[in-house]
């Protein structure tokens, strides 16, 4: 609100011209292995496809400190755009990951969870999209984006949702 449909394209113009993002993309699951990941690796192809960098992949049990650890390490890089984190999410007692990450967060985006679940209502899976706990935040020049771990949830939120407003995003955040 406030920004004019003109504004928001003229700022979407501007952040093109970032080019290539530096992305991370982190699982986190207490079941899958690198063999048997898919959702981790799909976000990695989908941001490829999308002509950025993942420059770091990896995937950690659920546990709260070692994620945040990891992310926290990840933000002191430097060099990351963004970092997209899926599982973890939802309200088992072992989904830690939103509590690993928030207190990283300078400023939340609430809006990024709120689409998601709108969207998975709508296309996805009804009334269930309430469970799911999918944020979204900055912190040191970066967007951290935290996401369910199915590759239904993976493939919603970066192609309807994180990848067209990515570099705009960005530009927000850094000026």
């Amino acid at each position: 609100m406030g920004e004019t449909p003109e504004g928001t394209a003229s700022h979407r113009a501007e952040a093109t011209r970032l080019g290539a993002l530096t992305c991370a993309v982190l699982t986190v699951s207490d079941s899958r292995t690198p063999e048997t990941d898919e959702s981790g690796p799909l976000a990695r192809r989908l941001l490829e496809s999308a002509g950025h960098v993942v420059a770091v992949h990896a995937l950690l049990k659920n546990d709260e400190t070692r994620v945040r650890a990891q992310v926290d390490g990840w933000l002191s890089r430097g060099d990351l755009h963004a970092i997209v984190i899926t599982g973890g999410t939802g309200l088992g007692s072992k989904d830690r990951t939103i509590e690993a990450v928030r207190p990283l967060f300078e400023k939340e985006i609430p809006g990024f969870g709120e689409l998601f679940r709108l969207f998975s209502y709508q296309d996805q899976i009804g009334t269930t999209a309430m469970l799911s706990r999918a944020t979204a935040g900055s912190a040191r020049g970066a967007v951290i984006v935290s996401l369910p771990g199915s590759r239904a949830a993976v493939d919603l939120a970066l192609t309807k949702i994180l990848l067209p407003e990515l570099p705009h995003l960005l530009r927000e955040i850094r000026r």
